[in-house]
């Protein structure tokens, strides 16, 4: 699974958490969970300590393994951008409790609950693209 992940187990098998960068550990951690080959990962903040490019490596990493191991990923973040462009469908929450639940594109579109569309006013270039 290492190999797979794009650790080569003769390099990466041995060393410890503190010898690998975010993203290796970020790799690691996603090897760890596809072991038992579930049908759900549940991914909390998966991303949000990484830079911009290791974040888009592992996002990609992702979605390769979601084809690969017909997994279904239960996302959760507080990023609009990784959310749009990495989510089929979006629960938005305010105190606890889902306000809005829709598909991607009619959440980022047609916005329902005034939670919601405080959330997206909060970021004026991701609501006004198209996608």
């Amino acid at each position: 699974m290492l190999k797979r992940v794009g650790l080569p187990p003769e390099e990466f098998y041995h060393r410890y958490p503190s010898e690998l960068s975010g993203g290796q550990q970020q790799r690691v951690a996603i090897a760890r969970a596809l072991i038992t080959r579930p049908k759900l990962v549940i991914c909390d903040e998966p991303v949000s300590m990484l830079d911009a490019t290791v974040q888009t490596q592992v996002l990609q990493l992702m979605q390769e393994l979601k084809a690969e191991f017909d997994l279904t990923y239960l996302f959760i973040t507080h990023d609009l951008w990784v959310a749009r462009f990495f989510c089929d469908r979006i629960a938005v929450m305010n105190a606890g409790k889902i306000v809005e639940l829709g598909d991607t594109q009619t959440i980022f579109s047609n916005p329902q609950h005034p939670y919601t569309k405080t959330l997206l006013g909060a970021a004026p270039l991701l609501s006004r693209m198209t996608g």
